[in-house]
């Protein structure tokens, strides 16, 4: 292999940037954030799947239920990715992007899944 076609397709070699501390502060909050809705939507999906199964065995129709769920979680990722890729957010960087839906599912399934918690507890 000739060692000048990386040079002659992509450029000369540039050595990846270090991240800023305000970048990796931010992908640390939106983890975290991230982290703890997909644990409240686990929570909901297990009661959810539980009270399936109960439903089912005692022999009542648990359609609807599903139904429900499903429809609610798909509608919420859709609207989520749908504002991700919105054109006034996508100039932010990822780390924001990441950030701000975060910030925008975090509350509905966490508080959701602590009244169920208390609830069922």
């Amino acid at each position: 292999m000739n060692p000048k076609t990386y040079a002659t397709l992509y450029g000369p070699w540039q050595p990846t940037p270090t991240p800023h501390r305000r970048q990796t502060a931010l992908a640390v909050l939106a983890g975290v954030l991230w982290a703890l809705t997909l644990m409240s939507l686990a929570w909901l999906a297990f009661l959810v799947s539980m009270t399936t199964v109960w439903g089912v065995a005692a022999g009542m129709p648990v359609g609807g239920l599903l139904l429900r769920y499903v429809l609610i979680v798909a509608g919420s990722a859709a609207a989520l990715t749908a504002l991700a890729f919105a054109p006034g957010i996508r100039q932010l960087t990822t780390e924001s992007r990441l950030l701000l839906t975060g910030a925008l599912a975090f509350p509905v399934p966490t508080i959701l899944a602590i009244t169920t918690w208390i609830e069922t507890g």
